[in-house]
């Protein structure tokens, strides 16, 4: 089931946080650490209704969140199109429930909510070597359009868009 976060859960997606965090780190991925994301930023999320979770026999496994809000870095990348659009930021799901389609099925929630707020246009980033992220977004239809530098990382960021047609979703 996915629904909109609540104050409450905020002890899940921390620890669920912390958990990829660590995982990151095994592998040399340095895109979340001690200073991003952080409490506030989900707390913030769940403020202005932008964070959903996922459960599984009411257990939190995993989030995402979904906006319109762009960073600044999107500016001056070759966008396929110039129009509304909806940007999914600070995704994870909890190491334990990988592999289940977990994260499969938040994109295609992002997909649906997109298209019920009239959107037809997404976009989305990760690390570049957040190997798990990319193939996920390219697995859920998504295509690469570019890089930019972001938080002050040593690498790059790939930057993913998609366009939905409503008679066709993921």
């Amino acid at each position: 089931m996915i629904r909109k976060a609540v104050i409450e859960d905020i002890k899940d997606i921390m620890e669920i946080i912390g958990l990829t965090i660590a995982e990151m780190r095994s592998y040399s991925n340095t895109q979340w650490d001690e200073n991003y994301p952080r409490e506030k930023n989900f707390l913030d999320d769940i403020k202005e209704g932008n964070l959903f979770v996922i459960e599984r026999e009411r257990t939190l496994v995993g989030f995402m969140c979904i906006n319109k809000v762009a960073p600044v870095e999107y500016n001056g990348l070759n966008w396929s199109l110039n129009e509304d659009t909806m940007v999914i930021h600070r995704m994870a799901v909890n190491p334990d429930y990988r592999r289940m389609g977990i994260g499969s099925e938040l994109m295609k929630f992002a997909d649906e909510f997109a298209l019920s707020n009239n959107i037809r246009y997404l976009k989305t980033d990760t690390y570049s070597i957040n190997t798990k992220m990319n193939c996920l977004f390219k697995k859920c239809g998504y295509n690469i359009i570019g890089e930019m530098n972001f938080l002050g990382k040593e690498k790059p960021f790939y930057c993913y868009e998609k366009l939905l047609n409503k008679d066709c979703i993921l």
